[in-house]
């Protein structure tokens, strides 16, 4: 049972869950970006670094969200906002799109879940109650990107793990997850389990603990989250 008090403690915005993955973007890479929190990374490429978008709907090379009002209706990223043009930007069928996806040119995808297992298997496409829900490309995404980033709160907003021994959602794909970027926390995958790499300002590694189901191994250089 986690405890009110750490459910009701402060912990990272969308903006700031955002800013925290783009960090893991590296010069020249190809990154796709899922609805949600994810489309918001692309307003935080770290300074220097030349990052190129791609959506499922037809768009490789997009740059920042628009500001509201401004923008072109027909330049959208997966969560539908309008985005800047960039250099180079180019346009193509949703079957060539998912030829990228699925010929392994991605270099990471980001995306949303409801869960995650300790060994990186991933359900983000439904809510079993609700019995509503759309795959999407997030199977193909989840297989052909080289590296898979989730972005979530850390717990429902009942109290109840997202990150878990094992899922009990239906899953999208299998052993796929490579990182977890939190409102609390930043995991990594690995074959050993679950990896503490960073924890929000104010929270500590066994308060992460509580609000994670898997055993968590503490990283040695686990420290607080940096966004520098």
């Amino acid at each position: 049972m986690i405890r009110q008090e750490l459910l009701k403690k402060e912990k990272l915005d969308r903006q700031v869950m955002a800013l925290r993955v783009a960090k893991e973007f590296q010069d020249g890479n190809v990154v796709n970006l899922g609805q949600g929190i994810p489309t918001l990374a692309s307003n935080f490429v770290p300074a220097g670094r030349e990052v190129i978008f791609h959506s499922e709907n037809g768009v490789l090379g997009y740059g920042e969200i628009t500001l509201p009002g401004e923008g072109d209706l027909d330049l959208v990223n997966a969560s539908g906002q309008t985005v800047k043009p960039a250099p180079g930007m180019c346009f193509f069928d949703n079957a060539e799109s998912f030829a990228i996806v699925r010929g392994g040119h991605l270099d990471i995808t980001v995306m949303g879940a409801y869960q995650v297992s300790e060994k990186g298997d991933l359900c983000n496409y439904m809510v079993p109650e609700r019995q509503v829900g759309t795959i999407g490309g997030a199977m193909d995404l989840a297989f052909g990107a080289k590296r898979v980033i989730i972005v979530m709160n850390h717990v429902t907003k009942n109290g109840e793990y997202r990150v878990v021994k094992k899922c009990s959602y239906p899953l999208t794909a299998p052993n796929c997850v490579d990182l977890i970027v939190t409102d609390i926390a930043v995991i990594e995958v690995t074959p050993k389990g679950l990896v503490l790499k960073e924890y929000a300002p104010g929270w500590t590694p066994e308060e992460v603990q509580e609000m994670t189901e898997p055993k968590l191994i503490i990283a040695k250089d686990c420290q607080e989250i940096s966004l520098m």
